[in-house]
């Protein structure tokens, strides 16, 4: 049971990175425009909510939010 908090604990910690990271990456594409690695970060969101917007899936996430 151990190995598995541990793991658990793991994973956790890389999901932080993780998101941390896209964090700043989006602040660093917004603001230098043309920066190897992270240039394309902003565009990819934006395209990604709209092709989950055009399926309707953008309203099913937003309703788990709001329970």
């Amino acid at each position: 049971m151990k190995m598995l908090a541990g793991f658990a604990g793991t994973i956790r910690s890389l999901t932080h990175v993780v998101i941390a990271l896209l964090g700043l990456g989006i602040v660093v594409s917004l603001l230098g425009g043309n920066v190897p690695f992270v240039s394309g970060i902003a565009d990819n969101i934006v395209g990604l909510v709209q092709s989950l917007g055009d399926a309707g899936i953008v309203a099913i996430i937003i309703l788990g939010f709001y329970k």
